[in-house]
């Protein structure tokens, strides 16, 4: 077992890290996505649950509630101290380890159940990620899971980002949304666990194209640490494609983006 970030996991961490606590709003905007995900988990009173690539410990927080005993496992160490004092705030009992995905610091069979909401699908190697969650979680115990689409709108606001992106290394490494196509997961899971598949939609809504730009420029890691990298007139060019992006799904009231997910639930052979 490891307690350490593997090394080439480090740059990720440190941009993960960048969300720091406002990485908890980003967590608001897709509290639809992570509340369908529990349901469909179904965490007991007493059940062991490791909610993995925990950020700011909002899924944790709602399986807590449910009386499940909870361990949140991050790359990031400030998004952990977010969630430790947040559990603290409102009087949950949820213990907050710093683990990689890929090498967790856990026992073999340690959990009943293991979710992960929009979070272990960013692991560098899946590969190294899935093994990790078969072993982690016991024999008839179970998974579930919430992962962006592979060409829905998250994806798209990634793509907007890429062209301000440093070149990947080569070979680059594979894209976090492999795990939006279904076929994908079988290849990662299906040997371990026999899967199921639920589409849903989570909706992001601000009171403006402008105010999305503000909350992931200032607390989702990725867009916060590429906004800061590049010199005045790149993030001015960044700021204004990713606003005319949101600007796409106009409301009455403001915005609001629908973005296309898959629940996965698992079941241990």
């Amino acid at each position: 077992m490891s307690y350490e970030i593997q090394p080439h996991n480090a740059r990720p961490a440190g941009i993960w890290n960048a969300g720091g606590a406002r990485y908890n709003e980003i967590s608001r905007g897709i509290a639809d996505s992570i509340e369908h995900c529990v349901q469909r988990l179904d965490p007991q009173p007493g059940e062991q649950v490791l909610d993995l690539a925990t950020g700011t410990g909002w899924t944790s927080r709602i399986v807590a509630r449910r009386g499940a005993q909870v361990t949140g496992a991050d790359i990031s160490a400030d998004l952990l101290a977010f969630a430790a004092e947040q559990a603290r705030a409102e009087g949950l009992d949820i213990r907050y380890q710093l683990g990689d995905a890929e090498s967790l610091p856990f026992a073999d069979d340690a959990f009943d159940a293991v979710i992960s909401t929009c979070g272990v699908m960013f692991a560098s190697r899946p590969e190294a990620a899935a093994t990790e969650l078969a072993r982690v979680c016991r024999k008839g115990g179970r998974i579930c899971l919430t992962t962006w689409l592979s060409e829905g709108n998250l994806f798209k606001m990634f793509r907007v980002m890429k062209p301000y992106m440093p070149p990947p290394p080569d070979p680059a490494p594979p894209s976090p949304f492999e795990w939006g196509r279904t076929e994908r997961i079988e290849e990662l899971l299906g040997r371990d666990f026999e899967l199921s598949f639920e589409k849903g939609i989570s909706y992001y809504r601000e009171t403006s194209a402008e105010a999305a730009w503000e909350r992931f420029s200032g607390g989702y890691g990725p867009t916060k640490a590429l906004a800061e990298s590049l010199d005045d007139d790149r993030r001015t060019a960044l700021r204004r494609d990713f606003i005319a992006f949101h600007a796409q799904f106009p409301t009455p009231l403001g915005i609001c983006v629908p973005r296309e997910y898959w629940v996965t639930r698992g079941i241990h052979y």
